[in-house]
């Protein structure tokens, strides 16, 4: 068994541990150990908005609407802006009346509320008709209310519901019945199987008692049981391989993530008396965190991909003018984490209210000052010099904290044309090649990603609005009109292959490849395809693969524009000689065949589609 930090990086010595082990003859150790999980706190508004966005994509700003409208039209959930999952300790009696209510008037809830107040008969604490109903910290606790208790279902029953409306409120019922039931059983098993020296570990969890996962549909079920074996028993290996993976970065945000960060974010504060004071409030409140997230969506800060906040060159800048003002303490939680402490310390009478309004008044002055002292060529910084001359003079060309520049004459480019940082080689490609691309990550103004070729294009030197500059950066996406009035030049360039709709000779183009006879006002074929196909980067070794042997090698990066989600496809060639995706063949059933390989033309609907995956087994690891 290798821990995290035993991993092997060496293909050389995982092979030899496949060597040793093949064939051979191993002994089993295994040990099962029982174990219980509770189901979740009742719900808070931060801890609702987490649920609904990884649930059902929706955003902190939409859970807040919904569940206001479920409070103050329908009437059918509690005041929703709480920071409490906890209710007040003498409800006992409302939540017997909301129990009922449930199991008079919803068909779907009524089997779970009715098991609820029935209880276990075998149970004589239990109050007579109360059932699972019963004095716990965990659900009824004073100290952990504030001015509102946990988002709970009311006695009111909904009438008319929205589907949003419908899938919120049946979060909260759900979170609410299951508080109640007892907690879900498994049986977890660890065997060690040892072979030549060698011992790999497999897991298994098996349910045995649902309790509250009853609510969500889950019963009793085996799918990671592991074969019976004896204490210390011979079994055969019948097969061991090597399987080279890779560590994976950690995983962008989502709604879900950040409001937790937010919510946690004393963590982060290193003054412990600081993170105590942080330690029941997060960055922001419940009722303010969704603004705090759709003002930086509307001010450009990060853009919403799918489910992911992606942070935009525009935030990267802010934390670089931030650094060079030398004002940090915005970046950081520990800014909070001061304040809240104070602010504890003024409840507690140990700090005078004008003192702390006073150093903040002080704070504010020298980041105004400092602010009024910089221009945006002269925030301090990190600066790189690039090592290719200017194009125009051949003067040197330094990063500032907005632009590259030439130092002996006007010329200058943007750091993030397009919402998209350059990275150096970048720079020096361009400032070389005077082209570059196509890269991807550009932004238009409405968010949407695209993909550009980026040029230089000579400019006069008497031009007004590049004075001096020789050169200008332009976004180049290609001919692609469709009336071009002047069929393109191909000579001089090397053909990728024969068109498969007419025989012509497919060539290289700006953002594009296509037909020779696709261009021009008298085209007489319609062959095309982009160097760039719902984000995933087609090169021309892989366009040549495709007309000579109709298929391209697997493809992993596809992004779907209906659900932003990433899939994995080869691109082939139809009968009709047009383009489609065709996805891996289904991971065929035990003793069954692997299905067809699955193909769809390539568009917005086959976007949508990714590869079938294999249905996850108990994993084995090597020691």
């Amino acid at each position: 068994m290798h821990a995290r930090e035993n991993r092997l990086w060496s293909e050389a010595a995982a092979q030899s541990i496949v060597a040793a082990c093949r064939g051979k003859k191993a002994s089993v150790k295994e040990e099962a150990k029982p174990a219980t999980q509770l189901a979740p706190q009742l719900f808070d508004l931060t801890s609702l908005q987490r649920e609904a966005n990884a649930r059902f994509g929706f955003s902190a700003k939409n859970t807040l609407g919904l569940a206001q409208a479920l409070y103050e039209r329908h009437k059918v959930l509690t005041y929703p802006r709480t920071d409490s999952k906890a209710l007040p300790e003498d409800y006992l009696d409302t939540v017997k009346q909301t129990m009922e209510n449930l199991a008079e008037h919803s068909q779907e809830y009524r089997p779970f509320a009715k098991q609820i107040l029935q209880g276990d008969p075998k149970d004589a604490k239990a109050k007579a008709g109360y059932g699972w109903i019963k004095p716990n910290k965990r659900i009824f606790d004073n100290s952990k209310i504030s001015d509102h208790f946990a988002i709970i279902p009311t006695l009111e029953s909904p009438k008319t519901l929205s589907e949003p409306e419908q899938k919120l409120y049946d979060l909260v019922v759900r979170r609410f019945l299951a508080v109640f039931y007892p907690a879900a059983e498994f049986r977890v098993t660890t065997r060690i199987t040892e072979a030549s020296g060698h011992h790999f570990k497999t897991e298994g969890r098996v349910l045995v008692n649902p309790g509250w996962l009853t609510v969500y549909g889950r019963s009793n079920q085996a799918d990671d049981e592991l074969v019976p074996v004896q204490e210390g028993e011979s079994v055969q290996n019948e097969s061991i391989a090597a399987v080279p993976l890779k560590t994976k970065p950690p995983a962008r945000y989502t709604e879900a993530t950040l409001l937790s960060a937010m919510e946690s974010a004393g963590k982060w504060v290193d003054d412990d008396e600081m993170r105590e004071a942080m330690a029941e409030k997060g960055l922001g409140t419940p009722a303010t965190r969704a603004a705090i997230i759709e003002g930086l969506l509307a001010e450009k800060y990060m853009v919403r991909e799918a489910r992911e906040l992606i942070p935009t060159a525009k935030a990267f800048q802010l934390m670089t003018l931030l650094r060079g003002l030398d004002v940090e303490e915005l970046t950081r939680p520990d800014l909070t984490g001061s304040w809240e402490n104070k602010l504890s310390l003024i409840e507690r009478g140990e700090m005078n209210r004008d003192t702390f309004m006073q150093e903040i008044a002080q704070m504010t002055q020298r980041i105004v000052k400092r602010a009024k002292e910089y221009d945006s060529d002269t925030i301090p910084g990190d600066y790189a010099t690039m090592s290719t001359p200017c194009p125009h003079c051949k003067g040197p060309v330094k990063e500032n904290y907005r632009r590259f520049a030439c130092e002996k004459c006007g010329f200058t480019i943007s750091k993030t044309p397009g919402g998209r940082a350059f990275e150096y080689p970048e720079v020096e490609e361009l400032l070389r090649e005077k082209t570059i691309g196509p890269l991807q990550g550009f932004r238009s103004k409405m968010g949407r990603p695209f993909a550009a070729i980026i040029k230089l294009t000579e400019i006069p030197e008497d031009d007004a609005d590049y004075p001096n500059a020789g050169f200008k950066l332009e976004f180049d996406f290609g001919n692609t009109q469709e009336d071009e009035s002047e069929a393109i030049d191909f000579t001089g360039r090397q053909a990728l292959g024969v068109c498969p709709k007419c025989s012509g000779a497919v060539y290289e183009d700006g953002m594009r490849y296509l037909c020779e006879n696709n261009t021009g006002p008298n085209k007489s074929c319609d062959f095309k395809t982009g160097k760039v196909v719902l984000q995933q980067e087609i090169s021309a070794e892989q366009v040549q693969k495709l007309l000579k042997e109709g298929k391209t090698d697997l493809l992993t990066n596809f992004k779907s524009n209906r659900t932003g989600r990433g899939f994995k496809a080869y691109l082939a060639l139809g009968p009709d000689g047009k383009i489609g995706f065709e996805f891996e063949a289904k991971a065929p059933k035990e003793g069954g065949a692997a299905k067809a390989p699955a193909k769809k033309r390539a568009g917005a609907s086959a976007a949508s589609k990714s590869a079938a995956k294999p249905k996850r087994a108990s994993k084995a690891k090597s020691s």
